[in-house]
């Protein structure tokens, strides 16, 4: 339930000397309701939500109001278009995806806000530009009018044991502090504790909300 994640997160934060209003929930509502999404979050009062894909986020966008929303999954370049009511992206991996942001930011007079997402694991399966390559993605960003990049996004490796994902939010940390990022969006259902206490201020949670 989201109070007890809340109780977790601040925990986490004080374990390290953080300030717990550093770290933002995005409660992930994938393949959820809308009734759900109601009676285990909104309810709270909670409107930080997540989703992975465009065309579910429309559909819940069109039934629920208020509500600060993330697209936190793969974004496909023929679904910009529709990511103009997106508070932020989560996902920006290539200079493709941010030119074609661009185009579409400079045809509706609109600043898209992203993260760049990061392969700190270097697995094959995952998402995004690997470290080095972050630089160089954030500076041709930078060159455009249409798209901002506030911070750093990554995936850590699947583990039973959430420490085994520490390393992996140490480096994206770094990486922020390298670059002057602040935003820091990594930690989830199993390994967001860690992910608090190595400095993230997003966390995007989803299944330990709805169990």
């Amino acid at each position: 339930m989201l109070p007890s994640i809340l109780e977790r997160m601040s925990a986490a934060a004080h374990r390290v000397g953080r300030d717990p209003t550093e770290t933002a929930l995005v409660a992930v509502t994938k393949g959820r309701t809308v009734g759900e999404i109601e009676s285990e979050v909104l309810r709270y009062g909670h409107h930080i939500l997540g989703e992975n894909r465009v065309q579910e986020w429309r559909k819940k966008a069109f039934e629920l109001e208020g509500v600060e929303w993330h697209l936190i999954g793969n974004l496909q370049r023929n679904k910009v278009k529709y990511c103009t009511g997106a508070h932020l992206i989560h996902s920006l991996n290539s200079k493709r995806l941010a030119d074609a942001l661009e185009a579409y930011g400079e045809k509706r007079d609109h600043l898209f806000r992203t993260l760049i997402e990061v392969n700190v694991s270097g697995e094959v399966s995952k998402q995004g530009v690997d470290p080095e390559g972050a630089p160089e993605l954030l500076r041709y960003v930078r060159s455009l009018d249409h798209v901002t990049v506030e911070g750093l996004m990554c995936m850590a490796p699947y583990h039973p044991d959430p420490e085994a994902a520490r390393p992996s939010f140490r480096t994206l940390r770094v990486l922020g502090e390298r670059l002057k990022l602040d935003v820091l969006s990594m930690g989830m259902s199993s390994d967001f504790e860690v992910a608090i206490e190595e400095g993230s201020t997003l966390v995007r949670v989803g299944s330990a909300l709805f169990e």
